[in-house]
Formats: structure tokens, C-alpha cells, sequence
């Protein structure tokens, strides 16, 4: 009897996937493959159903024979082992991301004369737009803060970008590609919220002025038209007395995890590195606050991540490790390293030196000077949790400052509009 492979990454269930087993069945004997948690995190939301469930669900399905896993995106390890006589799916891979998977399933199939079965994919009916649908609806506080956790078990590494606003989540919510090497989709992972950011859009300098009532709201912005974790920027935490309610407001909301830094007195922007007066913290008063923190939350899965400044005041790799050590046994559940140098030798340099002592322990970089290095290089160096962390700040006031001079330089919007802007039918299908 010939074989008939189908391959399944969803935990949301329709019709349209009836309709392909049903299909299957008419060639032979069903065999589906479900893919892994890990596999599926590689371009959408982890599953809210594990592995063993969704293999216990789709075997119970009528004309599935056999349920085998399916180690990622590329069915080329599982279609050399299963030799399946055909392949079958819906016909909507043929465009977008998921063309490339197809033509590799082509060619694996080839080797030994099997073929693609393709049939109409259901219309109106979308797994990965249900699963949207689905996530946002359950994107409660507990569900959001719990993400980032999960993801760091998950993937390889976190990648996160800046938003600032409602308009910089649906950016960084909705933005993907396809890795063509890889044959995964690549997205953010999660969202950060930077102080420097924040106040930048409010036309703010970035002194610690804008208080943490006002940093709330923005994540509420944000969180009412997204469904990723939120990486906070917490500046140095405020006074000891007051990071504990502020660790509460902040799990209580949903945030996933707050960084704050080892410095003291008014708040000076890193990236200034010492052209300005950098006063670090005495790191045993610092990892107090950092207890307090955590004696505070309630839940396990809320992060507080140590944000070590040494490199930024010109200590050496040595006082870094040092505050690291002491900020670890005070109970911060990651470190993130910070340098304002381009070359990015001291922050390779703390990173072996760190993973050493620890390693399991994530590492947090910021790669904004140093961005030569792709983040699988940062990543095999002991990288967890990439920042990308004023790029949409950066990339939006160059293009609107064009906008703007264009309109005054012609004296009307038609240039500008032409050459910067999208159409306004466009702005309101994504709002």
C-alpha cells in the first residue's frame, strides 16, 4: 500500500485540515508528521499545546495511521527516513515564505520518484491567522509574562527590537522573512521597551524624566496591539525603597523582564560612554536592590536582568565579571553587558570570561556599536538575548524629517507623497 506524508505545525485545528487527511487517505496510508515545539517557535508562537498532546490529538484522527515527529521546518531528514510515495498540502506554499520548503520537498521526493499531491487550500480559513487570532485573545497579563521564559528554552536566542508605541509593536509584531539557508522564518522574538526610546518619542531627553506612570502607559500602547513578551528598560530601578512596588506593577501588567543598570545619580546615556560622568553604583548596594526585587515578585517566571556598566565607565572586563558574580548571588536572573566600543573585543572578552563561571546563565547584549557581528556570531559567543535597540527611533526621524522638508521645499505634499509615504489605504488596513 503506497504512503502518503503530511506534515503538521498547529495546534489550532479546522476543517481545512480535515479536508487534507481526508485527501490523503485516498492515496494511501496517512502518516503525519507533527512538528516540534522547537521547531514551530523557529517562525511563529510556541504552541499553547506541547508535542505529546498535539500527537495524541491528530492520531485520533479518522485515517491517520501513524503520527511521527517532525525535527523542523525542512522535511528533508524525515522524507529520506519515511520514503512516503507522496507528499501532500495544501496549495497556498506555492507563494511566500513557505515556497522555498516546497521546492526542497520537490527535489527530496525526486530521489526516489515520489510526488507532491497538492490540493485547493480551504479558503477563509487560515491556521496561522486563527493562531493570531487565538494568541492575542489569550494574551493575558499571566500568558505575555510568561513568554520570554519559555522562548529562552525554546530558541536558540531571543531577538528583540525597540518599540516605543502602538505603531513600533505592529511593526515588531508583524515583521518576518524568510532565512533561505535555513528555511525558517525569522521574526522578533520580543519586544523592548527602551527608556532612551521612550522619552525620544515624547521629545524628551533621556534623564530619567519620564516617570514610570507615563513608561506604563506606553506599555500599554503597546500591549493592546500585541501578543510578544516586553523586555523593560528599567534605568537604575529608582531608589531601593521602590523597585519592590515597581517589580509589582510591572508582573502584575505582564512585562516579561526588567533590566535595570548599575549606575547612580543622574541618569547619563550610555552610548555618551565617559565624555560625560558615568557614577557606577557600589555593586553590594546594587545587588540589594536586585534582592529586594526579587523577594517581591510572584511569579517564578518574571526576570530581573542586571545591566552591567563597567565597560561604559571605563572599568576594565575584570570590575564587570566581579559585579556580575555578586549581582548573580543577589538573585538577577541574567546580565547584560553594555560597551559603546565599535570593535566589540571587551564584550567577546566578558562573554568567554563569563560563560566560565556560568554556563547557563543568559547574556544580554546590545549590539548598537558593534553591529558588525551577525547575531549568530553573538550568539556562539554566549550571546541569549540580542537587542536591537533604537533602529525604528533612528529609521523614523530621518524619513519624517524628509517628509517635512520636502513639503516646505515644493510648497506642496504631492513630491513627498510620491517618493516617502504609503498610501493612506494602506496605513488603515494594518491599524
Amino acid at each position: 500500500m503506497k504512503r502518503v506524508y503530511v506534515a503538521m505545525a498547529t495546534d489550532v485545528y479546522h476543517s481545512g485540515h480535515i479536508n487534507i487527511i481526508n485527501e490523503a487517505a485516498k492515496h494511501g496510508k496517512v502518516i503525519v508528521g507533527i512538528l516540534t515545539d522547537e521547531a514551530i517557535a523557529t517562525y511563529k508562537r510556541p504552541p499553547l499545546l506541547d508535542t505529546e498532546e498535539r500527537m495524541k490529538i491528530v492520531s485520533g484522527f479518522k485515517h491517520v495511521e501513524e503520527v511521527v515527529i517532525q525535527e523542523s521546518m525542512d522535511y528533508t531528514d524525515i522524507l529520506r527516513k519515511l520514503k512516503p510515495d507522496y507528499v501532500l498540502h495544501g496549495d497556498d506554499w506555492r507563494t511566500g515564505h513557505m515556497q522555498l520548503i516546497r521546492e526542497r520537498v520537490i527535489s527530496v521526493l525526486s530521489e526516489w520518484g515520489g510526488d507532491l499531491i497538492e490540493v485547493p487550500y480551504t479558503r477563509n480559513l487560515s491556521a496561522d491567522k486563527l493562531s493570531r487570532q487565538i494568541s492575542g485573545k489569550l494574551t493575558t497579563p499571566g500568558q505575555r509574562l510568561v513568554k520570554l521564559h519559555k522562548l529562552l528554552q525554546l530558541r536558540p536566542y531571543i531577538r528583540a527590537i525597540d518599540t516605543s508605541n502602538g505603531l513600533t509593536g505592529i511593526v515588531a509584531e508583524n515583521a518576518r522573512v524568510m532565512d533561505e539557508s535555513t528555511l525558517t522564518v525569522k521574526e522578533f522574538d520580543a519586544l523592548w521597551i527602551s527608556s532612551l526610546c521612550d522619552s525620544a518619542f515624547k521629545g524628551k531627553p533621556d534623564i530619567e524624566l519620564v516617570d514610570l506612570t507615563s513608561r506604563i502607559n506606553t506599555i500599554h500602547e503597546i500591549m493592546e496591539v500585541t501578543s510578544k513578551p516586553i523586555i523593560l528598560d528599567g534605568d537604575t530601578g529608582g531608589k531601593i525603597d521602590h523597585f519592590p512596588f515597581h517589580v509589582k506593577t510591572l508582573e502584575r501588567i505582564g512585562v516579561s523582564a526588567v533590566i535595570i543598570e548599575d549606575k547612580t545619580g543622574l541618569k547619563q546615556n550610555s552610548l555618551f560612554g565617559t565624555d560625560v560622568e558615568q557614577v557606577l553604583d557600589d555593586p553590594k548596594e546594587f545587588a540589594a536592590k536586585i534582592s529586594a526585587g526579587k523577594n517581591a515578585q510572584v511569579t517564578r517566571e518574571f526576570m530581573i536582568i542586571a545591566r552591567l556598566e563597567s565597560l561604559i565607565a571605563g572599568k576594565t572586563v575584570d570590575d564587570a565579571l566581579m559585579r556580575a558574580k555578586i549581582y548573580i548571588d543577589a538573585g538577577a536572573d541574567a546580565v547584560m553587558i553594555h560597551s559603546k566600543e565599535k570593535t566589540g573585543e571587551d564584550i567577546f572578552e566578558f562573554m568567554r570570561r563569563f560563560r566560565e563561571y556560568s554556563a547557563s546563565i543568559p547574556i544580554v547584549v546590545v549590539p548598537t556599536t558593534y553591529n558588525q557581528f551577525c547575531e549568530e556570531e553573538l550568539h556562539k559567543n554566549g550571546a541569549n538575548i540580542i537587542i536591537h535597540a533604537n533602529h525604528l527611533l533612528r529609521s523614523a526621524y530621518p524619513a519624517m524629517m524628509k517628509t517635512a522638508e520636502s513639503i516646505l521645499v515644493n510648497g506642496r505634499s504631492k513630491e513627498a507623497s510620491d517618493a516617502y509615504c504609503m498610501p493612506i489605504q494602506e496605513v488603515l488596513t494594518f491599524i
